[in-house]
């Protein structure tokens, strides 16, 4: 059932996936939001094809057959950003003698520990931020800023080629890291932060970040403590918002609503991590970079399409988040729906983020409405394996024993277009299942 939200408090509503008819962001922009001016410099027209050409996180060129992803790395970019004839442009003029200050609020949660912290270190990695930052973790739990740092320091890994100097990249990453606790509703406790963020800024101009690694219920109260209580006074402050972003289009509008109420929608970057993985990456270089495939790739030789996500592992102690969603609004309706509006999308007039957009709901726009007969779920039960057993979905403490939620669903899904007309598209999603993976098959 949709969840209608009160006047803008986020304290008694809960929030999920991401209606597409607000913009869908891709995880370039992590990158792109913390230069200053970044709108009119990211704009590039499309090349002719042997100039349009992506890369991977490891900086090398994709191999545009290789078409699986089981990986749990975050992406650097989808697109090659174009300034110089092969540059990337990581520092301007402009931000000279400023200082980025990134803020990862529910820094002690999974997201934050398999994902962010991991993704920053890799940018810092390969030189994608300015010289001038420092990493702030922000969350309820009592930690110090060692504690902080052996607990990232984990995760981190240099997913590159070259290695030599990993581990004093990750000695001076760790020491820009910090911790501060607070309770997420509370300006007294973003006040506090402030202080702690201006004595590392040193006087200097500063740009602040915040990357909300936390439920969606709680993105209005750490906004507007944020935007009242530590905000930047003399540069840029900008937020990031991971999926789930409502849980409908009323209430998606209804959570724009209240963020704009302390930000502008420039400052709102809404994001879905699950765009920044090479098997994403990978596709967009086939769909649009191979002349060998670009002709037949309708339904004059395309037979069906099949996007399946997998993991071989229940909720393990999430269940209390996962039961409010359920595996169709946790991976499916996002995660995997981006994937298909990547591979049967039109392409975009240029590489910006919001011509790539556009092209996306034109292909969501033309999708035929699902018809109940084309869908099947299911929930994971208990079962041993040799001597290992292994519990039942609702043998997790945090899920309701009378609990109906699937951890499966699969889908057949139609697009009532000129290319894809009469193709069905096969989305599957499962948690605890036999194996672990990403993979898109035609």
């Amino acid at each position: 059932m949709a969840a209608h939200l009160s006047p803008c408090s986020s304290s008694s509503a809960s929030f999920t996936p991401s209606s597409f008819k607000n913009k869908t962001t891709h995880f370039t922009k992590f990158i792109t939001l913390i230069r200053e001016g970044h709108s009119s410099r990211w704009v590039s027209q499309i090349r002719p094809r042997n100039r349009f050409q992506l890369k991977s996180s490891n900086g090398h060129p994709l191999n545009a057959l290789s078409f699986h992803g089981d990986g749990n790395s975050v992406g650097q970019e989808q697109f090659e950003p174009r300034g110089k004839e092969g540059t990337f442009p990581v520092l301007d003029s402009k931000n000279v003698g400023s200082k980025l200050s990134i803020t990862v609020v529910g820094a002690s949660g999974d997201l934050a520990k398999k994902k962010i912290f991991p993704a920053l270190f890799a940018l810092y990695y390969e030189d994608c931020l300015p010289e001038d930052f420092i990493v702030f973790g922000f969350a309820r739990t009592k930690m110090t800023d060692e504690e902080l740092r052996t607990m990232i320091s984990r995760t981190l890994t240099c997913r590159i080629d070259k290695r030599a100097n990993c581990e004093d990249k990750m000695d001076q990453f760790l020491k820009r890291c910090f911790y501060h606790s607070g309770l997420y509703n509370s300006e007294e406790n973003f006040a506090e932060l402030d202080i702690k963020l201006k004595e590392k800024e040193a006087g200097r101009k500063s740009n602040r970040l915040f990357y909300l690694s936390i439920p969606p219920n709680i993105f209005v109260d750490v906004v507007r403590c944020a935007s009242l209580r530590a905000s930047s006074e003399n540069g840029w402050t900008r937020v990031i918002v991971e999926k789930p972003f409502g849980r409908d289009s009323e209430s998606s509008a209804e959570l724009t609503r209240c963020l704009k109420q302390y930000l502008a929608e420039d400052q709102i970057f809404r994001i879905d991590h699950y765009l920044g993985k090479e098997l994403v990456e990978n596709l967009s270089v086939l769909r649009f970079s191979n002349l060998v495939f670009e002709p037949v790739w309708s339904r004059n030789y395309i037979r069906n399409v099949q996007l399946i996500f997998s993991e071989d592992f229940g909720t393990e102690g999430r269940g209390g988040y996962f039961d409010k969603y359920g595996i169709i609004r946790d991976i499916m309706q996002n995660h995997l729906l981006q994937i298909l509006a990547l591979f049967a999308m039109e392409t975009p007039v240029s590489l910006d983020a919001e011509d790539i957009r556009n092209e996306k709901v034109k292909v969501l726009r033309s999708m035929r409405p699902l018809q109940l007969e084309d869908v099947v779920v299911g929930q994971y039960k208990g079962h041993s394996k040799g001597s290992k057993s292994f519990p039942a979905y609702i043998d997790d403490p945090t899920v309701p024993n009378d609990s109906l939620t699937p951890t499966f669903a699969a889908a057949a899904l139609f697009i009532d277009n000129a290319r894809w007309d009469g193709v069905p598209f096969l989305m599957k999603a499962g948690k605890a299942l036999h194996t672990k993976g990403d993979q898109s098959s035609i």
